[in-house]
């Protein structure tokens, strides 16, 4: 499964459309993960729904995302999970697998 962070000085970034880079991290059905570094196209409506499908992402974690962007991710089959918070993606992605990620409010009003 092939899960995509949005990273601000190496955490999750709390808006994914401002973020520096994105971890595409490669998980596992053994636990194991890699995780490759990607800096994103210009953020242009619609442009990284699309980009991170071409990426192979089945999941995005985001601490908040606008409803068109969550639209978009669901016309790609990416599923979407917001309200997560800024920590690192090794981290973030491990508490999703082993179902104790916990997230809150979407931290994105538009």
């Amino acid at each position: 499964m092939k899960i995509a962070i949005p990273l601000a000085g190496g955490r999750l970034c709390l808006h994914f459309g401002h973020c520096e880079q994105f971890a595409l991290v490669d998980a596992g059905d053994d636990g194991e993960m890699q995780t490759t570094l990607a800096t994103p196209p210009p953020h242009e409506p619609g442009v990284l729904p699309q980009w991170l499908h071409q990426q192979g992402v089945e999941v995005i974690i985001a601490g908040g995302m606008g409803h068109r962007a969550q639209q978009l991710f669901d016309q790609h089959g990416v599923k979407v999970v917001v309200g997560a918070p800024a920590e690192t993606p090794e981290k973030i992605v491990s508490a999703y697998l082993d179902g104790s990620l916990q997230s809150g409010v979407n931290a994105c009003d538009h």
